[in-house]
């Protein structure tokens, strides 16, 4: 079926790094608090030279609650985050949920 999307179950980071979009025979997946999303629809946001190219084959929940693109802040931890922030990174998970299919979890 064209568009579906595999499930890829528990994966480790370093797995989830292999779906970056730079090999165009894999999906590009983004994990928010340890889910992961499948953003292929959105390559040209998410695939090399994308504004959110940095997201992509990563878990981005600090990134995303910071509202950042900066390398270091592309992490899963959510430590010491405001609760602004969190509610930031609540706000982008809903959008996430509503446009893109989850298909694993990062172990």
């Amino acid at each position: 079926m064209a568009g579906a999307s595999t499930q890829v179950g528990e994966i480790s980071e370093e797995e989830l790094l292999k779906y970056n979009g730079t090999d165009p025979s894999l999906p590009i997946y983004v994990a928010i608090k340890k889910r992961i999303f499948d953003v292929s629809s959105a390559k040209n946001f998410y695939g090399p030279g994308g504004s959110y190219a940095v997201f992509a084959g990563k878990d981005a929940s600090r990134a995303l609650a910071k509202m950042s693109t900066k390398e270091q802040d592309v992490i899963g931890s959510l430590e010491g985050l405001t609760e602004k922030e969190l509610t930031v990174l609540q706000d982008w998970e809903k959008k996430f949920e509503a446009k893109y299919p989850v298909v694993g979890t990062v172990a």
